[in-house]
């Protein structure tokens, strides 16, 4: 049986997979379930992979599966069925992505586009249109995002509050951070303490597309 909170968390990122296809972040987590803190989100996480409700897919970052939701009636869980996803991709299939050169995961870079492909697993992809960055940095390892890392990006020229984004910059450099809106300015989080968030106009900032995947190479 389920406590109140691992229901909710649960519920939520099922919910956030039906909808976008990507698990969300320890962040918007955190503040959907009106947590204190990120560590009340790990430990959630972990107790229902325990329960075998959650599994955590390797080598990517805020990958999540539903493995069962409960069964609500009267209040109570009384029964578990298998979570309704759509079904993956062949193995097999692999598609060949533009590789736009490196993404800046700490101080803005340079964006530089590039005529090379990255070929990816169809699996690690939702629906839409995508291309992949080299990770930069190491402002957003808390996250699981590292330096070296391929960013896997669904092109979207719009962002809510808590998604990974590829934000551009005065049309010159290119970030990785965690979009939010602050009042009349735009703040864009990084994901290490050991770095400031940044603020800008919103005129001085265009969403060139969302965190879908990441691809990590040993």
């Amino acid at each position: 049986m389920l406590t109140r909170k691992q229901h909710e968390l649960l519920t939520y990122i099922h919910g956030k997979l039906a909808e976008t296809g990507v698990s969300p972040s320890f962040e918007e987590m955190k503040d959907a379930l009106d947590l204190k803190s990120k560590s009340g989100v790990h430990r959630l996480i972990s107790a229902l992979e325990e329960r075998g409700f959650l599994r955590r897919l390797p080598n990517r970052a805020r990958a999540l599966e539903v493995v069962k939701i409960p069964e609500v009636r009267a209040g109570n869980v009384v029964e578990l069925k298998p979570s309704i996803t759509p079904p993956a991709p062949a193995n097999d299939q692999v598609i060949d992505l533009p590789l736009h050169g490196r993404i800046a995961a700490g101080m803005p870079i340079e964006a530089i586009e590039g005529q090379s492909s990255l070929p990816v697993p169809a699996a690690l992809l939702g629906p839409g249109e995508h291309y992949a960055l080299e990770v930069a940095g190491d402002s957003m390892v808390e996250e699981g995002i590292l330096d070296g890392d391929y960013a896997l990006i669904r092109k979207t020229e719009t962002a809510r509050d808590g998604e990974i984004v590829v934000a551009l910059i005065n049309d010159e450099e290119a970030t990785l951070k965690t979009f939010r809106r602050e009042g009349q300015m735009i703040r864009l989080d990084p994901a290490n303490r050991l770095y400031d968030p940044q603020r800008y106009r919103p005129d001085q900032v265009r969403i060139q597309g969302r965190l879908a995947g990441l691809l990590r190479r040993y």
